[in-house]
């Protein structure tokens, strides 16, 4: 966790909230927590009027769950505790006034996905292809399913469920809705997000505010739901099978 960080940047009405964890960008609870007073303190910025949420590096944009703190899970409370840090931070950006755009530079698994469906808007590049690998070792995407669903279907959702092993293409990711658009190389993703933000940043605040609260319709009940799911996770997470599973990546 040495290298670990959540930033913040404000310049001309743009914030950028950037987390790191490498190699992968996996996220342990301390950096979901983080994420989450980040997206709300831009929320609250009144200097701010757009968002855009990236990961540092340009191999993967999220790895999911971090695995070296699943494996340290040892009751139902505390896995509930930590499933429910991802359930904080896709709220946080379901409930925020400003639009959030999510900048994909490569693979994304798990709750990675989550993150990118809970965007307003999400940009990626041709190496951004997704996987939901929870079934594979025994839970499931339970906390990220309402974001993901709700952005490419319950079909799509299902399909990405059952193929737990599989990786999706940016591309098949593009035509299912997770992605606006998809560019071959990382300079062509930000070079786009910069004149995206660019003209978001001018738009009026209450028309935002109020176009947010119409895109997420129907979604008040989140806030319980997804810690009721994050119960789901934090009991199977204790489970034989996938204690077994977990127990091939612990690292020494």
């Amino acid at each position: 966790m040495e290298n670990s960080f959540v930033n913040q940047d404000v310049l001309d009405g743009v914030s950028t909230i950037t987390f790191s964890n490498p190699p992968h960008n996996a996220l342990p609870s301390t950096l979901l927590l983080k994420l989450e007073i980040e997206i709300n303190l831009a929320a609250e910025n009144s200097f701010v009027q757009v968002i855009v949420l990236q990961s540092a590096g340009d191999r993967t944009f999220c790895a999911g769950a971090s695995f070296d703190e699943l494996i340290t899970i040892e009751t139902e409370a505390q896995g509930a505790l930590f499933f429910s840090g991802f359930a904080k931070v896709i709220n946080a950006m379901r409930k925020c006034c400003k639009f959030i755009i999510c900048k994909v530079q490569g693979k994304t698994v798990g709750g990675g996905v989550g993150l990118a469906a809970a965007a307003d808007y999400c940009l990626a590049t041709q190496y951004a292809s997704i996987k939901l690998s929870e079934l594979s070792i025994g839970i499931g995407p339970f906390v990220i399913e309402p974001a993901v669903s709700r952005k490419i279907g319950i079909s799509a959702m299902s399909e990405l469920t059952v193929n737990a092993e599989q990786f999706y293409s940016a591309t098949w990711a593009e035509n299912k809705g997770l992605y606006a658009q998809v560019f071959e190389t990382q300079s062509e993703l930000n070079a786009e997000v910069d004149t995206l933000v660019n003209k978001l940043r001018t738009y009026n605040p209450e028309a935002v505010k109020a176009m947010k609260t119409v895109m997420w319709h129907n979604t008040n009940h989140w806030d319980k739901l997804l810690l009721e799911r994050a119960k789901i996770s934090g009991t199977l997470v204790l489970s034989n099978f996938t204690k077994e599973v977990l127990s091939k990546y612990k690292t020494v």
